[in-house]
């Protein structure tokens, strides 16, 4: 087996330690550099902040907020630690939310995701990812460059034009989506163009169900997928074991409670958090929205990092109820009142069509006292009423679903 380098097989302990010695001084750099974090940091002493513990003591940052915060002061919310005439390029993601990209080489980090798809020095690079608005397109040039393969700078549509410079140039490697490569494919095979010379790919952007990369592999492309954000760059990636994603070395991932900041054990359900350590954009305790989870053990193909299942759904489950929204934190601010409550689950649904919603916890002994109370609580905190089921420990779903929303409309 071939790695990108010898970061990728370090004992987990090694690893751990020379995140967390990085740790202080990417928080430290933050607080000095971005007027964000400064205020957002205030009162925490920057430099002690060197354990898991004490990162989660730390509040979060939500990419939701990320508008609100850029309009409030343009372009970045303060969170940059580099000046805009610092910048190698300005994006926009929709929203629109701006991201930055400093100076140097693979910026985002991509070079390693390519290397475990087996792209080599050499190789040509389809790449169909946007150059448009959106750091897609760059994102994979500065990787592909890093590992000496040029790029065929294709973007987005223009299947006949895309199948046509294939045919022609015999690119090895493919970056975009995964449904854009089944389109070309099919195009090709449409107007009898020989596009074998594909044949790995990495893609992103959207889910892979395990039918189309069976269609895929079948026509003889091996596809791995990048778990990335326009905001961080890469967070994890995919390797020839193909068993979950392997979170990419240069970031520090946690994965918590949806609605808040606290960390979940290895296994569960819950929001994937990241601090990134890159000095133009210091993203720290950066909440993405997105729900995954550990998984137990190292990756077969001998790489180290702790690794993920990848993406399950968005965290961000706000449902309106009775004309009043109700949020996850506030789930978690109900679970917070009594300690007797484990895993909680809010599930909505409206029988005879009136909204009902029904609080069902984890608690290893039930009483009618208990019960009273969390009523009590979903009341005072929702501002609506909602009923109470108990349940044994371990038995709610563990999808990271902290509200469930059922409702049938005729």
């Amino acid at each position: 087996m071939t790695f990108y380098d010898s970061l990728e097989t370090r004992s987990p302990q090694e690893r751990e330690a020379w995140l967390m010695a990085r740790l202080p001084q990417q928080v430290v750099h933050a607080t000095r550099k971005s007027p964000y974090y400064r205020d957002r940091f205030a009162g925490f002493v920057a430099n002690e902040i060197k354990s898991r513990a004490g990162l989660a003591s730390l509040p979060l940052t939500r990419k939701s907020d990320l508008m609100e915060l850029q309009r409030a002061a343009p372009p970045f919310g303060g969170l940059a630690a580099t000046p805009l005439a610092g910048l190698s390029r300005v994006f926009a993601s929709p929203g629109p939310i701006y991201d930055p990209e400093g100076r140097g080489q693979d910026w985002w980090r991509f070079a390693r995701v390519l290397f475990a798809a087996g792209f080599r020095a050499g190789d040509l690079v389809h790449n169909a990812f946007s150059y448009h608005f959106t750091p897609a397109g760059f994102m994979l040039e500065g990787a592909a460059h890093k590992l000496g393969c040029p790029v065929f700078p294709a973007g987005v549509g223009q299947t006949d034009m895309q199948v046509q410079a294939i045919a022609d140039l015999k690119p090895a490697a493919y970056v975009g989506t995964p449904s854009f490569l089944r389109i070309i494919l099919e195009k090709a095979d449409e107007i009898g163009a020989d596009v074998s010379s594909l044949t790995k790919a990495v893609v992103s952007g959207e889910a892979l169900p395990a039918t189309l990369r069976k269609l895929l592999n079948d026509r003889g492309v091996v596809v791995r997928q990048a778990y990335a954000t326009a905001d961080l760059g890469v967070i994890a990636y995919e390797t020839p074991s193909e068993e979950g994603l392997v979170v990419e070395e240069d970031v520090l991932l946690e994965i918590v409670r949806p609605g808040t900041g606290d960390p979940v054990p290895d296994g569960e359900v819950g929001e994937v958090v990241v601090t990134s350590f890159n000095a133009d954009y210091p993203l720290i305790r950066f909440a993405t929205g997105d729900l995954s989870a550990v998984l137990s053990g190292i990756s077969p193909c001998g790489r180290t990092n702790v690794r993920i299942k990848g993406w399950l759904g968005r965290a961000d489950q706000t449902t309106k109820i009775k004309g009043m929204f109700v949020h996850p934190s506030q789930v978690a601010g109900i679970v917070a009142r009594h300690a007797e409550i484990g895993r909680a689950r809010l599930v909505v649904d409206n029988p005879g069509d009136q909204d009902r919603m029904t609080l069902h916890c984890e608690v290893r002994r039930p009483s009618d006292e208990l019960q009273a109370a969390v009523v009590s609580s979903i009341r005072d905190i929702t501002k609506l009423r909602g009923e109470v089921a108990f349940h044994a420990a371990g038995t709610l779903a563990n999808d990271g679903k902290v509200i469930e929303d059922i409702r049938k409309y005729q």
